[in-house]
């Protein structure tokens, strides 16, 4: 997305708008989702594989060679609102695929999302002598192979209990149950922080080799790597959830990533680079780590025939909050406070960990 927006001669504060415009594109479709109960009334397994087509098709729209910036914001847009029926989609097919030992099939799931997201820094670092679109042609092919590889070898959960009827407010229930209540204001938190930190880990690289001019980083393939370890503690925590519990293991998983934020002006310029590099992957490993478990507490709080609708307007709120943190952190920071403005991603984390300890009995 950097290179198309200098392609069009647009300012580096355009990528931010670029995200948000994904973003909102989910939270339109997961909110449209939510209310037509898509995930429940339909095969959950051909949902995920029209929209994972579909998507695959509007994304090839970014290497057009007659884009502008407003139809490059349309195809960003129709591309967030079909992955809502990819990401909150995959976690229903999951839970209707095991009722026992949730936590760590979605750890796994939650892990695949991270590897996703990381994977185009990946793709982009192998193909820095080729055009920005081979990027944007891989990341479209892998998203068709997806939607394929699910309705080939992946069938609807034997748990599956189909929603019959219309009910234009029932995705709603849910926030009934202090429980359910809980696990999604932690959730909430969680997002805050989560898609802000992803974004900006290729600016805190840029911004530390600008400040050290000596320093010698590969920011696409240190991108990726920070990112994708993330995956590995997701997994870690839907393991360790079945010892100690989902909520106990969020809750510290929370608190670790919030720590992270509030120590970040101690770190992010430092001028040993190895601390530098570990404090990222640290902080890469917390804050994803309790999100397959926020995941699993409302889908485990949720009723049998709203689950997939629990999921996605859940998902679709939280991706909301993150176009705020996103563009505040955008519209605030400055060469004179980078060192500090990521501190205020603190606050998530924060008001998550209340959610979470004003719900006394465990939402397990």
């Amino acid at each position: 997305m950097g290179d198309v927006a200098r392609q069009l001669h647009l300012e580096p504060s355009y990528l931010a708008h670029l995200t948000s415009s994904v973003q909102l594109g989910f939270i339109a479709g997961t909110l449209i989702f939510a209310i037509l109960s898509v995930a429940d009334r339909f095969s959950p397994v051909k949902v995920f594989f029209c929209c994972a087509m579909i998507a695959a098709v509007i994304n090839l729209g970014a290497s057009l060679n007659s884009i502008n910036t407003t139809s490059l914001i349309i195809c960003r847009f129709a591309t967030g609102f079909f992955l809502a029926g990819i990401y909150p989609v995959g976690m229903k097919i999951a839970s209707d695929h095991y009722r026992q030992g949730l936590g760590k099939s979605l750890g796994f799931l939650v892990g695949a999302l991270v590897l996703g997201t990381a994977f185009p820094h990946f793709l982009k670092s192998m193909t820095a002598g080729l055009p920005y679109k081979h990027v944007i042609y891989g990341t479209s092919i892998l998203s068709a192979l997806g939607g394929c590889a699910m309705l080939s070898l992946v069938p609807d959960g034997p748990d599956r209990k189909q929603g019959q009827k219309l009910n234009f407010s029932r995705f709603l229930d849910g926030f009934s149950n202090p429980k359910f209540r809980a696990a999604a204001f932690g959730y909430f938190g969680h997002m805050w922080e989560l898609y802000a930190f992803w974004v900006f880990v290729p600016v805190f690289l840029a911004a530390y080799k600008d400040h050290y001019p000596a320093t010698d980083l590969n920011i696409p393939l240190l991108s990726f790597l920070i990112i994708a370890v993330g995956s590995l503690s997701c997994v870690a925590s839907g393991y360790l959830s079945q010892k100690f519990g989902p909520k106990r293991t969020a809750t510290i998983a929370l608190l670790t990533s919030g720590i992270c934020c509030v120590v970040s002006p101690l770190f992010l310029f430092a001028n040993a680079m190895i601390a530098f590099i570990i404090f990222l992957f640290v902080w890469s490993m917390a804050v994803i780590a309790d999100s397959p478990l926020f995941s699993t507490l409302v889908a485990q709080n949720a009723s049998a025939e709203t689950k997939g609708s629990a999921l996605t307007i859940v998902n679709s709120i939280g991706f909301a909050i993150t176009i705020v943190s996103i563009q505040l952190v955008t519209a605030l920071r400055t060469a004179a406070n980078a060192q500090y403005i990521y501190m205020i991603l603190a606050a998530g984390p924060v008001l998550g960990l209340i959610a979470l300890m004003r719900q006394k009995t465990s939402p397990c």
